[in-house]
């Protein structure tokens, strides 16, 4: 029987970085969650999947129990405090799934470091080109013609940033259910406990505007992606990638997994979860944790 404990290292710039970490297992496998969640969000998978698995399941900064004592101001910042955590702990020879935020750090951080990564799965990922922030018309609607451009614009978004952010500072969880069951649990939706653990830890984040920024300037390809020109390193990923999206996705869109896949080139391989939104953790935990151990079982017979 495994069991999951919440531990803390302190990183060479001062934060403290939270992780859970399930006993057993043998084979290394990082998750790295999205916005608006933590490791806490990744519970269904620690209690689940296959016990060969040694499982960590990161917060990052400024997330769950992890610090947050000086603001993130690009994707590159997360990365860099995985890459001090790993080395803390002496974790090389890993798998890693980054879900939503998480892809793109997870992206990051194998670009900065291939000798730590075996295996990269994109689980509803933030695109290559980043995810773009729009301000907000006056109905309340997404301006799709007003790509924000810097930080201080993002903070005062009246249609993003102002609401969830004061749903968190004034526990308005029914504000933040309804977001979650309009965007994420569309169909299925956790068990009443588990939904309440959720919106607790939702309320840990303290860097949305940041965050919000740190996707809106996340461009690692070739191309221009609205608002800044990228660093063309996406191509130079060349461990196995496994690409999931859900084919009802209502957060990442199919034209921003297509870009994933065309960006990192023939290491990438696509794969559609059926009748599933952007979390299939609660959409279908089965098939996702069958084809995530399919994909690192095939990798390791071929090592």
């Amino acid at each position: 029987m495994t069991s999951v404990q919440l531990k803390k290292v302190l990183l060479g710039n001062g934060e403290t970085f939270a992780y859970r970490e399930r006993s057993g297992g043998h084979i290394p496998l990082v998750l790295v969650h999205g916005n608006m969640t933590s490791s806490k969000h990744w519970d269904v998978v620690l209690d689940n999947m296959d016990e060969r698995y040694k499982i960590y399941a990161v917060d990052l900064r400024g997330f769950g129990e992890s610090s947050y004592h000086r603001g993130i101001e690009s994707i590159k910042d997360l990365s860099d405090d995985l890459k001090d955590w790993v080395d803390g702990i002496d974790l090389k020879g890993f798998s890693m799934v980054g879900w939503s935020t998480g892809g793109a750090v997870a992206m990051q951080f194998v670009i900065d470091h291939p000798e730590y990564c075996n295996n990269l799965i994109l689980l509803a990922s933030a695109s290559t080109r980043g995810y773009p922030f729009f301000g907000t018309k006056e109905d309340g609607t997404p301006d799709l013609g007003n790509r924000l451009r810097t930080i201080d614009e993002v903070m005062v978004d009246k249609g993003k940033t102002f609401p969830v952010q004061a749903a968190y500072d004034e526990n308005d969880r029914a504000f933040l259910r309804s977001l979650w069951n309009a965007l994420i649990y569309t169909h299925a939706q956790p068990d009443e406990g588990r939904y309440e653990e959720y919106i607790d830890d939702m309320r840990t984040q303290r860097n949305l505007a940041h965050i919000y920024q740190a996707l809106n300037t996340f461009n690692i390809s070739n191309a221009h992606n609205g608002l800044v020109e990228g660093t063309k390193k996406a191509g130079s990923i060349s461990i196995p990638v496994l690409v999931l999206r859900g084919d009802r996705d209502y957060v990442i869109t199919k034209e921003m997994t297509e870009e994933i896949v065309e960006d990192i080139g023939e290491n990438a391989q696509f794969v559609e979860l059926k009748n599933s939104g952007h979390s299939p953790l609660i959409d279908d935990l089965d098939q996702l944790l069958h084809i995530i151990q399919s994909f690192l079982q095939k990798k390791e017979e071929l090592a």
